[in-house]
């Protein structure tokens, strides 16, 4: 049984479908990064694996079980087991950084304050944030701000860690500071599921890689396969373009 089994998934914003009958299976402990060009339906998976944009035709099985996008107690214990880094940090800018990190723990899954800020700090230690507890976002730089996004999703203890172009909006003396972070939780063995243009960092990271276009998965397998051999002309195009600027 897999861990994670989407299967034969379609999504659509209004009349434009966006994914098209995408299949992937991911076991744990796996990293999973998507790739392709932009508008390929990569941030809309992760998007819909979360309930944020709910699939139209297909299924996605959690361990065997099925998620009901439909019905609110199939969604609530699905969010559960995921969280979801994007680009925008969204961090709230009246609460310092231990605060940010420890709300949705404490008001959401209802956890005790003492807990979850021991927690927290062990967290914000591990991601090079543990002198920055009192800080507020606009104190930080935009490298630390996402590495405080990426620490509020793990201090929900997910399964599941979902990065969606982490490092799209950081400038390129932060991006490595980010990279980091995510290289220390593969190395534990943490299932991840990535969208990153970052490709030098996606073959060093991911167990699998899968080119998406137009909202479909073209292919899928080892990083050195897919980037430096791959079977379609479209990604062969796109890596072309990708691996030599």
């Amino acid at each position: 049984m897999k861990y994670l089994s989407i299967d034969q998934c379609d999504a659509c914003y209004g009349k434009l479908k966006v994914l098209d009958c995408v299949s992937l299976d991911v076991e744990k402990g796996d990293v999973v990064s998507l790739i392709g060009p932009s508008g390929s339906g990569k941030s809309t998976l992760l998007r819909v694996l979360v309930g944020l944009n709910k699939p139209v035709a297909g299924r996605i099985l959690l361990e065997g079980e099925e998620i009901d996008y439909h019905s609110k107690r199939s969604l609530k214990k699905a969010r559960d087991r995921f969280a979801i880094v994007f680009q925008q940090y969204n961090l709230f800018q009246n609460m310092t950084t231990l605060k940010n990190v420890t709300i949705a723990p404490v008001k959401i899954q209802g956890r005790p304050k003492k807990e979850v800020d021991a927690e927290a700090i062990e967290i914000l230690e591990k991601v090079g944030l543990g002198e920055k507890l009192k800080s507020y976002p606009d104190e930080l730089s935009g490298g630390q701000q996402q590495r405080v996004a990426i620490a509020r999703a793990l201090a929900l203890k997910p399964e599941i860690l979902l990065l969606d172009e982490v490092t799209s909006a950081l400038d390129p003396e932060l991006i490595n500071e980010v990279l980091d972070t995510i290289r220390l939780l593969a190395q534990e063995n943490r299932t991840m599921i990535i969208v990153s243009h970052e490709m030098s960092f996606v073959r060093e990271v991911s167990s699998k890689v899968a080119f998406m276009d137009a909202g479909c998965i073209l292919e899928i397998g080892e990083p050195r396969v897919v980037m430096e051999n791959p079977s379609t002309d479209r990604a062969r195009e796109f890596m072309a373009k990708i691996l030599h600027h």
